[in-house]
């Protein structure tokens, strides 16, 4: 089950007259089709938006969960991309009921511009640690040892988020299970409460 503390929630009226909006399933890794006609409102399931550059490097613009609204009118870069990292359930939007959705709307520009700032936070581990609570806030659960990220996130993934090397994200997450700021379970991460005198994610 996803998990998701996104601020936007549609109002009752909202989710009334939506409630018969047409839907479409995804599977895990399918890629979301280019369509400029529609947004798709996520009511289950986490996806990432991406592009890449000349040489192949991908660049991930966004995490995206349930109540999100995502879609090729959102934005102009191209190329782009909607890649599912679990099984999806979608709404299809279709522009004259865009309106109805301002709260996601604008909840979509907050979302992009904090994961922006984290990308160009300095060292590349505070980047990583406020990267991993930023998804802790938006996929996570609380559990007993803390947070639980519930949400499978590869090093690769990101590596690419932060602009950074698979080989660096893997280090530093071995610091913070050293620091005993993070546990894994299973192929989920857990953030623990931090101190806030802790150095955490501060060190080179």
């Amino acid at each position: 089950m996803m998990y998701s503390t996104n601020r936007n929630i549609n109002s009752g009226t909202q989710q009334t007259s939506t409630s018969s909006l047409p839907q479409r399933l995804f599977t895990r890794r399918e890629v979301i089709p280019a369509r400029n006609d529609v947004l798709w409102r996520i009511e289950r399931g986490a996806v990432r938006t991406l592009t890449w550059s000349e040489d192949g490097t991908f660049i991930t613009l966004g995490y995206w969960g349930p109540g999100d609204l995502i879609g090729y009118p959102l934005s102009c870069v191209k190329p782009y991309q909607i890649e599912c990292l679990t099984s999806v359930e979608v709404s299809v939007v279709p522009p004259h009921m865009w309106h109805q959705d301002v709260d996601a709307l604008v909840s979509h520009i907050q979302q992009a511009e904090e994961l922006l700032s984290i990308v160009h936070r300095k060292p590349i581990s505070l980047r990583l640690w406020q990267f991993l609570v930023w998804l802790s806030e938006k996929f996570g659960r609380d559990v007993e040892q803390g947070k639980l990220i519930d949400l499978n996130v590869t090093h690769q993934e990101m590596a690419e988020v932060l602009n950074t090397t698979r080989v660096t994200v893997t280090r530093l997450l071995q610091q913070f299970e050293e620091e005993a700021t993070m546990i894994r379970h299973k192929r989920r991460i857990i953030i623990r409460p931090v101190n806030n005198n802790s150095n955490t994610g501060l060190r080179k």
